[in-house]
């Protein structure tokens, strides 16, 4: 793999992975109720507790996302 086809793939890695959080995000905020009540059904947590449990997993995968994809994408960005 050279360095361009590494530097597309990151690209389009964090352009996708940034609208997937983007859309997780919308979606968390805008159905919260049926979220809550399909998230409660299917684990049996806490209803009190998920709001924490969302806002852990958005900043996880936000900072996942800038780790792995954005950082690298501009680091190459910037020698090239």
């Amino acid at each position: 793999m050279t360095i361009d086809q590494l530097m597309t793939f990151l690209g389009w890695s964090s352009l996708v992975h940034i609208v997937l959080l983007s859309v997780a995000t919308i979606m968390l905020t805008l159905l919260r109720n049926w979220a809550m009540g399909l998230h409660v059904a299917v684990t049996g947590v806490d209803r009190a507790a998920l709001p924490g449990f969302y806002f852990q997993y958005l900043a996880g995968y936000k900072l996942l996302i800038l780790v792995f994809f954005v950082v690298p994408y501009l680091v190459l960005r910037l020698l090239m």
